[in-house]
């Protein structure tokens, strides 16, 4: 059975998602288990002291905010909410880019909320700093999936770039607009064509040349001599 461009769409979406939570979850397993350990672990340095990996539980949303509120679950409904509704007005005609970024918003929404429903708390560990200058928030992999999706979105509208792709009007039913489209007339044969064509050019020619004037009538010379 061949998929609808939509229907595609839709499965590489998914896929990104899907790909974003197992990474997401191995990545925070390995966090876990090299960390977690009782004496503890020093911070593994990636880019000197700028970037590096620690162990943080984040009881809040992405980026650590709103940690140990409550209403971040409020907000995270409101966000979940937004992004279905997105798709649903365009599950049809959305174009790729567009449902590039709910997969990547989706994925990192259920990574995160796979660790508070089992944990309580969401793993961080990515910590980027400036140090006596700059201190980011500890963050993850589906944290910077969120947020590359958001941004990509707000391109998507802000640039003008299409967002919708190539997929058939529907009527009020919901079913495929015809309406617009008419019947083709059918080619003509190669030697109909000709032949019409030889007819025109007579025609032309005929109309172009000029008219013949009548014969003038005899006139008898009175004064010849009858034989």
């Amino acid at each position: 059975m061949k998929l609808s461009l939509a229907r595609r769409n839709d499965a590489i979406m998914a896929g990104l998602a899907l790909t974003v939570i197992v990474v997401d979850q191995l990545t925070k397993l390995w966090i876990v288990h090299y960390f977690g350990v009782p004496e503890g672990r020093a911070p593994i340095s990636l880019v000197g002291p700028i970037l590096t990996l620690d162990y943080i539980q984040n009881t809040g949303v992405a980026f650590s905010l709103l940690e140990g509120q409550s209403v971040l679950f409020f907000f995270i409904a409101i966000a979940v909410m937004v992004i279905g509704t997105l798709y649903w007005r365009l599950r049809e005609t959305g174009s790729l880019a567009l449902k590039a970024t709910f997969g990547l918003i989706l994925g990192g929404a259920v990574g995160n909320l796979i660790d508070r429903f089992r944990q309580a708390y969401v793993v961080d560990f990515v910590h980027f700093q400036i140090p006596g200058h700059f201190n980011f928030a500890v963050f993850n992999v589906a944290d910077s999936a969120i947020t590359l999706g958001v941004i990509a979105l707000a391109l998507l509208f802000w640039r003008g770039t299409p967002v919708t792709g190539a997929g058939p009007s529907r009527g009020a039913s919901g079913a495929p607009d015809t309406s617009t489209e008419t019947d083709a007339p059918a080619p003509r044969d190669d030697a109909s064509a000709r032949s019409a064509s030889q007819r025109d050019r007579l025609a032309l020619s005929e109309s172009a040349a000029p008219p013949r004037s009548a014969a003038a009538p005899r006139v008898r010379n009175p004064w010849a001599r009858v034989k």
